[in-house]
């Protein structure tokens, strides 16, 4: 007995979601997916409920390139709230502590702001995703139990001091996937002597999309009344994923043979390293490898001819 093929459109493309505050990354993948109509979707790391901005959705073979986004830097901006901690780390929590908060400055601040720039451990909270012999943490804790985590070492490639108050510290944050702004704000705030948690947590960017628009369930939704050749135009090109990556172009042969999936000769390739491949007429054919002077294709979407 065959396996029925889910219902949908055959889509390919990645859409910029403005993720809006109060809907899970899935929940809002959910609406995306049936504007669109899609038979295949996937975003490209979970935002918290309470947070809003960019989550990269993508259709049909784009799917294929979700680790690479994964794995992307993000930046973030936060407000945090001085002298309260919650058993979430963010407004959506109960108040677990209150706390005085000492007298600060701006240079105080920056003093404890440049101790978590570069490489830093972080515990990852109790309400998060990760498992714990099977179980997500956040199960655990909605059942009142801790359990120990191990640190993980992520970066910090930017943290600025937006503003500043008593009570507030508004920040931007670039840094490595992995990384748990709330936190972070835990961590910044106990250096300064006092508790915190995230009131606002709003996801700038997700590299490589630095310069690229995102659409709001609002917008989308007004697109799809117009009819799906008007909503497809919000879809960006698989490969504007991979656009920090090198890329090549291949003439006919080299064509031919990479989507047969062999390797080609390209002495002129740096070290390993991921790169896009193009056909003479700037089609995208797939991802390879670069190394020792040959191109290996990894994934391709383009069908052998």
């Amino acid at each position: 007995m065959s396996r029925r093929r889910p219902a949908g459109r055959d889509l390919t493309g990645i859409v910029l979601l403005d993720k809006p505050s109060g809907l899970s990354s899935n929940q809002a993948l959910q609406q995306v997916k049936r504007l669109f109509r899609a038979r295949k979707a996937g975003h490209t790391g979970s935002l918290d409920p309470l947070a809003t901005g960019m989550l990269p959705i993508c259709f049909g073979a784009a799917t294929r390139i979700s680790p690479f986004l994964l794995d992307a830097d993000k930046s973030y901006r936060t407000v945090a709230r001085l002298g309260e901690a919650t058993d979430t780390g963010d407004a959506e929590g109960a108040v677990i502590r209150q706390c005085p908060v000492p007298a600060i400055d701006a240079a105080k601040i920056e003093k404890v702001l440049n101790r978590f720039r570069g490489e830093i451990e972080q515990v990852p909270p109790m309400y998060s995703a990760l498992r714990h012999k099977g179980q997500r943490l956040y199960e655990l804790a909605r059942q009142g139990k801790t359990v120990e985590r191990p640190a993980r070492r992520v970066t910090i490639h930017r943290l600025e001091l937006r503003a500043w108050c008593a009570t507030e510290l508004e920040l931007d944050v670039r840094c490595s996937k992995g990384t748990y702004i709330r936190t972070l704000v835990e961590d910044i705030a106990s250096a300064l002597g006092c508790c915190a948690h995230v009131t606002l947590l709003r996801r700038t960017t997700v590299h490589p999309f630095e310069d690229q628009p995102m659409m709001t369930l609002e917008r989308l939704q007004a697109l799809a009344a117009d009819g799906p050749a008007i909503l497809d135009g919000a879809l960006l090109p698989t490969d504007a994923g991979l656009a920090h990556w090198p890329a090549v172009l291949l003439d006919e042969d080299e064509t031919r043979r990479v989507i047969q999936g062999q390797t080609v000769a390209r002495s002129e390739l740096p070290g390993a390293q991921w790169i896009r491949m193009y056909s003479s007429d700037r089609e995208f054919l797939g991802i390879a490898q670069g190394k020792g002077g040959r191109l290996a294709p990894k994934r391709l979407f383009a069908k052998p001819v």
